[in-house]
């Protein structure tokens, strides 16, 4: 079994440093103090370098923090799927120890050591459903990576994102319900590998993104986009509208109306469900749904720290029925993973 992560870093002799600001870098400062793990300087990729603090710390260039310190421990602090960006992570971590730590999007709770020992049974029985040798090498991998931080078990596991469509999804004449459809990016591709699809409703809660969304979409045939986020109840809820994929669920100024896939009287042969980490609240506000035309579904796993426990389970108590298969496309960290329930 790898080495945890946060304990290899308490023992770490050279400085450790941090690649990246922002939300992630915040999540992955806190541990380090949590844990008593210092760290002795930050870099942004070039163009991005500004002369001034973050956390007590100037941000640097990469160059200038490699001069200063030769050898490092670089810790990745935001995600990307651009391939310039990835190259560029490719190329320092050739020259550095690299790791992207695992921090939960939404939520709290770490993957680590104790919380893998205390969920090995549901893990397992997770494993043990899972349809096919690439969804079984993709757990393995993505589990190593997020006790050990190396990017290099979602490099080895990464497909691309066509996959699906040729291997198992076989879209044909569906009924297609976005959850958390962004500014239509996926509403896009779904059609462009579901040319005959029936119809499509598209649910988007941010309002900035919520107009991308319309615009991106003007002139579809049989295509509903409603503003509202998805739950386990028909509500009126607090929402934090940040104008991207980050806007979430709660603690927000805006008010906004939530559903459930049943209230929609809809017949999907076909979810999406990327909300940001509610989605074990959409399965369960959609399980008459599921129970009566069982779609088939992609569902985003890569929220919370306990996805890959709640999400099978919440599918699986519905319905027993479904084939699992799991997914990780080019992402770091071990972002853009998705159960798929066939």
């Amino acid at each position: 079994m790898e080495t945890e992560l946060w304990e290899y870093l308490k023992t770490a002799q050279k400085p450790i440093v941090l690649y990246g600001m922002g939300n992630g870098a915040d999540k992955i400062i806190n541990i380090l103090n949590q844990k008593g793990i210092e760290f002795k300087g930050v870099f942004a990729s070039d163009g991005f370098v500004k002369r001034k603090l973050f956390h007590g710390h100037q941000i640097s260039s990469y160059s200038e923090l490699k001069a200063k310190f030769g050898d490092m421990i670089v810790l990745l602090c935001f995600g990307s799927s651009l391939s310039d960006v990835i190259e560029n992570i490719l190329k320092i971590s050739s020259e550095q120890e690299l790791y992207a730590p695992e921090v939960p999007v939404i939520g709290g709770g770490l993957f680590d050591y104790n919380f893998l020992l205390q969920n090995a049974d549901t893990l397992k029985w997770v494993y043990e459903r899972l349809a096919d040798d690439i969804s079984r090498k993709t757990f393995e991998n993505i589990l190593k990576y997020k006790l050990s931080g190396k990017i290099n078990y979602l490099l080895e596991c990464q497909v691309d994102e066509n996959e699906p469509y040729t291997s198992f999804l076989k879209l044909k004449n569906e009924r297609f319900l976005d959850l958390g459809a962004y500014n239509g990016d996926t509403v896009l591709s779904f059609i462009n590998n579901c040319p005959d699809y029936e119809s499509i409703i598209a649910m988007e809660p941010d309002r900035k993104t919520f107009k991308k969304l319309l615009n991106n979409t003007e002139g579809l045939r049989d295509f509903l986009p409603i503003n509202a986020c998805v739950s386990d109840k028909c509500d009126t809820v607090s929402f934090k509208m940040l104008g991207g994929r980050n806007s979430v669920l709660g603690d927000g100024k805006d008010e906004i109306q939530a559903l459930t896939v049943d209230s929609l009287k809809f017949a999907p042969t076909y979810i999406k469900m990327d909300v940001e980490g509610e989605e074990v609240s959409a399965i369960t506000g959609g399980t008459q749904t599921i129970l009566d035309h069982k779609p088939k579904m992609l569902i985003s796993a890569y929220h919370r720290t306990d996805d890959f426990i709640t999400i099978p389970k919440a599918v699986l108590d519905i319905r027993e029925d479904y084939k699992i298969y799991l997914r990780h496309f080019k992402y770091l960290p071990a972002w853009d993973t998705n159960f798929y329930f066939i």
